[in-house]
């Protein structure tokens, strides 16, 4: 089965709605203060020690790509409601029972089920690309 050109490129958004990224690349400490993790949630999301978190350079490799796909989810997000970033933050922080057991999508990310969080998103931009979207 060929997959076509959108369905290849949709699980990266191509803009930036929420100015997570720079010409020196993801701002980091920006998705951490959107989400407002704590040094300690941070830690158990990029699975590395509390003393060597960090936003420079020098951020641990496996917590810097976390970042990168929890910015990359945020923003995917953010189309959906056309780039409003209080309704985006919003949508994190609400506990969701599509979700399973009340959860908020922030919580999930914490609780380290960031891939269900990922492609329940994917699976419902593509439902409400479909025509099956509701009101926002």
């Amino acid at each position: 089965m060929a997959i076509t050109q959108p369905e290849l490129f949709r699980t990266v958004q191509n803009q930036d709605p929420l100015e997570f990224w720079s010409n020196h690349g993801l701002d980091y400490k920006r998705v951490t203060e959107f989400l407002d993790f704590d040094n300690n949630e941070l830690s158990k999301i990029g699975g590395v020690k509390k003393s060597s978190v960090r936003f420079d350079e020098r951020i641990p490799r496996d917590l810097g790509e976390r970042l990168e796909q929890i910015a990359n989810i945020c923003a995917l997000v953010a189309t959906y409601f056309d780039g409003d970033a209080q309704k985006t933050a919003l949508w994190f922080r609400t506990p969701n029972p599509s979700l399973g057991g009340y959860l908020s999508p922030r919580d999930m990310i914490r609780f380290g089920r960031f891939k269900k969080l990922y492609k329940f998103v994917l699976d419902a931009l593509e439902e409400n690309n479909q025509g099956g979207g509701g009101d926002r």
